[in-house]
């Protein structure tokens, strides 16, 4: 499951544009389309105007939070509706500023027009009453009470006597807050309901309105096609402040939709066009929600450094407005899942959802948990993914939203996986679930991903037909081709060939097909097909992952691979040959990396080795396994099973913490009894391979977060710990000593020893400075030094590495603050806690600080894996730097430093056997 595939992921505040309007966009092929638009003067009501009664609607009685996402709900301040006294017109015009002051200040315009409804009460003038509690709900509406704005407009539309076309613009409204509300197929029944009242150019405002419901339904061509009408229209009115707002506001909700369709670019035009348009008409308040657009935007165009840049503007912009800044923040977090960064969508969620939830904004709420549901399922908590994924279902189907709900099936189906025993119902209902999406073009994919694990599920049950007749499904459209006339050598062969493409079978992702095919050649026993179907597939994840240069995209894209990657791991254990093991595992890591192919010629890694020993760990099922290369040969070794490992790191973490932290309860035994343990189930039958050697780590699974030095074994010897051979040897190629490296340092607030650490570093090289501790001064000095050292607060982000930081005056550091550097420091030194640590969504790619830096070009990084008090990373630090001054690569001087201060915190990542200085 990938949240790719969820129609919420798209981003829903406003724009700026110009009025060069951007083009129409033509229906996607095979798309269903009216045979001929109308303009909006003569088009005939949009929906069957099935009458709806305004009162018997559930409505909570709470003040709720803004939930505008479009501007275009305003009306056409136009000729008076009906003749009136001289007074009386002056009322209704008051009422009317108040209704086009609502979206620039939106308390004022509520003041005003309650003064005007007061007065019009006192007169009798029912069309300022009218067109005065349209002032109002729109205001309410932009503070966020949507239960308050559809009780103004109910009210507007039930009082005797009122103008037909008021009532309709007031119905006009009601379209979006009922929209928003959770009822988009009664917003187009009130929709119809207005239609027939509407001046043509309100007619053409409706028209943006209808979308966005439209759009919820998933009625995604319809949408477009309303959107383009309507600007078509608005683009010829004459270019009053009021039509530009809603032209602004088109263009948005039509960027709107299609985002939905996942056209990135187009909407991303639409949005920019939008922006223009705000800001020449002066509409600053619609250009910043426009702008709220961006950090979803950026993300789907896999630039995730400009997106958290965008998002701390849209904070800082949409403050004062929370359901506004829960709608952008659950829009975002949409972005970010569907480039399969769940931890950084749950951080993004946890902060929406409970105030999409008080603004009564049930549409985004229901989408907002449907993610949430595929975030828990992501990062492991099936039980909490089931719960929510019900939730979410249940208020799709209630807001008649049929389109979502194969969405919600499916991630319910995958927790009952993790958390039920298989049974042949279960099969039955995943088979359902994947012809349900199958039917929806945009879902295909993901249909095709969960016929594959019904194929799986199958064979796990023994039941082959069923297996079989799935793996088919996947890989017919293989089979066609190699079977159909490749000349087209007769029109019936030809048109049979079109007809076949066409099928949902043809639209079947590379890699799920690839997937099914090695499982097809395993069954078979053809091992060679299914090591060429393993490569093949694993090479269309390598196409996907080098179309980003974030680390952590690529990263997390590669995960779509993973489930493969394994399988043909696995084959190479079966074989049991360990040069293969170690080239299937290396093969991986590259393509999680992006890094090019994998080392498959053991001379290059065994000739820089030398004397000292790599190992390569990885996971095959529960258990660890290990490769161990020296210059004499290579082995393979099994370990202890995943889940001890993982135990015997955490409690050597928290004997090592609580030793930190000066706990009588926790003395220096604990932690070598922890140690001890961990030794005995990674280290233990390597022994005969490592005898004694320095030693180069390639972690897996829960040795991420292991502190090396701790270890028995290890005191006092040289550990670069990296993402993988090949990474290793590149980051070793691009080494080179200096005779006097520039040395920066820095250092952040609340740290009695950090200036006289830092101050001490950079004495002990000719020429080397301090830099101010703030953002802006830090990634400068970064960009130029050779060595940087920063000693500051850390904080690790298990849920979300990308925002894990070091603390400066001005703010934290952020990970993704370093994406834009042109380049970094040779050798990073980050004296803070828990900064090495990582989480590693695809082994190779390792994400946190230490990982950011080694993928910008870093050659090694020096950081914290556990908290470290304040005056012992002074002393192991000193005496780090002076070992490194006088030639020591840093594995070593860490090595001897660790030793003679008995500080045991920090790691050496990268290529740390080479000295980063030479003799002058």
């Amino acid at each position: 499951m990938t949240a790719e595939k969820t129609p919420s992921n798209r981003p829903r505040q406003t724009a700026a544009g110009s009025f060069a309007l951007p083009k129409a966009s033509s229906p996607a092929p095979g798309s269903s389309v009216p045979a001929a638009r109308r303009s909006s003067s003569d088009a005939h009501p949009p929906d069957a105007p099935a009458e709806i009664s305004t009162p018997g609607f559930d409505l909570p009685g709470s003040p709720r939070i803004p939930s505008a996402r479009t501007s275009t709900d305003e009306p056409d301040v136009g000729p008076p509706a009906r003749s009136r006294t001289e007074a009386s017109a002056g009322l209704v015009g008051a009422a009317e500023m108040a209704v086009v002051r609502a979206i620039i200040d939106p308390p004022k315009a509520l003041r005003e027009a309650r003064a005007v409804l007061a007065r019009a009460e006192r007169e009798r003038d029912v069309e300022a009453a009218v067109v005065a509690l349209r002032g109002m709900a729109l205001a309410a509406r932009e503070l966020g009470d949507l239960h308050g704005a559809e009780r103004h407009l109910r009210r507007a539309i039930a009082t005797q006597g009122a103008p037909a076309e008021r009532v309709a613009q007031a119905r006009l409204s009601l379209v979006t807050v009922r929209t928003e509300r959770g009822h988009p197929l009664q917003a187009l029944r009130v929709a119809a309901l207005a239609w027939a009242y509407l001046s043509p150019l309100d007619r053409a405002k409706l028209d943006t309105q209808r979308a966005v419901a439209l759009a919820h339904l998933g009625r995604h061509v319809e949408a477009v096609a309303a959107c383009d009408r309507s600007l078509e229209a608005l683009a010829a009115a004459p270019a009053s402040i009021d039509n530009r707002r809603f032209l602004a506001g088109g263009l948005l909700n039509r960027g709107l939709v299609h985002a939905y369709r996942g056209d990135w670019d187009t909407a991303l035009t639409d949005i920019t066009a939008c922006r223009e348009i705000s800001a020449e008409a002066g509409l600053d308040y619609l250009g910043r929600l426009a702008a709220a657009n961006l950090p979803f935007l950026a993300v789907r165009r896999g630039d995730l450094a400009t997106a958290f840049a965008r998002y701390r503007e849209a904070e800082d912009t949409l403050f004062g407005f929370p359901e506004r800044l829960a709608t952008m923040r659950a829009d975002f977090a949409g972005a970010l899942l569907a480039a399969h960064l769940p931890g950084e969508a749950r951080a993004m969620l946890s902060l929406a959802v409970p105030d999409l939830e008080a603004a009564g904004a049930h549409v985004a709420l229901a989408e907002a948990r449907l993610k949430l549901a595929q975030v828990e399922l992501l990062t492991g908590d099936a039980r909490q993914a089931l719960a929510v994924a019900r939730r979410a279902a249940r208020d799709l189907a209630g807001q008649d939203r049929d389109a979502w709900l194969p969405l919600a099936a499916e991630v319910v189906l995958r927790a009952r996986l993790d958390l039920e025993e298989h049974t042949g119902a279960l099969l039955d209902e995943l088979v359902t679930c994947a012809d349900e999406l199958e039917s929806e073009s945009a879902h295909v994919a993901a249909a095709a991903a969960l016929r594959l694990v019904a194929a799986e599920v199958a064979l796990e049950l023994d039941d082959h037909p069923t297996a079989s007749a799935q793996l088919d499904r996947l890989i017919c459209d293989d089979r066609h081709r190699e079977a159909a006339p490749r000349d087209g050598s007769t029109p019936l062969a030809s048109a049979a060939q079109a007809a076949h493409l066409d099928r949902p079978s043809s639209q079947v992702p590379a890699l799920v097909r690839q997937h099914a095919l090695a499982l097809e050649a395993a069954l078979q026993e053809d091992t060679a097909s299914a090591f060429r179907a393993v490569r093949d597939g694993l090479a269309e994840v390598g196409c996907q992952v080098e179309a980003f240069e974030d680390p952590a995209l690529r990263a997390h894209v590669a995960r779509a691979g993973e489930r493969l990657a394994s399988f043909g791991l696995g084959l190479a254990i079966h074989g049991g040959l360990a040069e293969e093991v170690f080239e299937w595992a290396e093969r991986w890591r590259a393509v999680a990396s992006s890094s090019g192919p994998g080392v498959s010629d053991l001379c290059r890694v065994r000739q820089a080795l030398g004397d000292a020993a790599l190992v390569e760990y990885m996971v095959d099922g529960g258990r660890l396994l290990a490769v161990a290369i020296t210059s004499h040969g290579i082995a393979l070794r099994r370990l202890g099973a995943v889940d001890e490992v993982t135990d015997a790191v955490v409690q050597l973490r928290y004997a090592m913490r609580r030793t930190s932290l000066r706990d009588a309860t926790h003395a220096a035994s604990h932690v070598a009894a922890a140690a001890r343990e961990v030794e005995r189930l990674v280290l233990g039958p390597l022994r005969a391979e490592l005898d004694g050697r320095e030693l180069v780590v390639v972690p897996a699974g829960p040795l991420h977060t292991l502190p090396w030095a701790a270890l028995p074994y290890l005191h006092d010897r040289p550990v670069s710990v990296t993402a993988s051979a090949a990474g290793w040897l590149r980051a070793r190629s691009a080494v080179t000593p200096r005779v006097a490296p520039l040395v920066l340092g820095a250092f952040g607030p609340g740290l009695e020893y950090a200036q006289a650490e830092v101050d001490h570093v950079v004495g002990g090289y000719a020429g080397g400075a301090v830099v101010p501790g703030r953002r802006a001064d830090v990634l400068a000095g970064l960009a130029r030094a050779d060595v940087f050292h920063l000693a500051a607060h850390g904080v690790f982000d298990s849920r979300s590495p990308l925002l894990s930081g070091i603390t400066l005056d001005d703010g934290p550091l952020m990970a993704y603050d370093l994406l834009r550097l042109p380049r970094t420091a040779g050798l990073v030194v980050l004296s803070s806690c828990d900064s090495g640590m990582a989480r590693t969504p695809a082994e190779g790619a390792p994400l946190g600080l230490a990982g950011t830096f080694l993928s910008r070009g870093t050659s090694c990084v020096v950081a914290g894996m556990i908290p470290v008090r304040d005056d012992e990373a002074l002393a192991v630090m000193t005496l780090f730097h002076e070992l490194l001054a006088a030639g020591q690569p840093p594995a070593h001087a860490l090595a001897t430093a660790s030793t003679k201060t008995t500080v045991q915190a920090f790691t050496c990542f990268g290529a740390a056997d080479l000295p980063i200085t030479s003799p002058s």
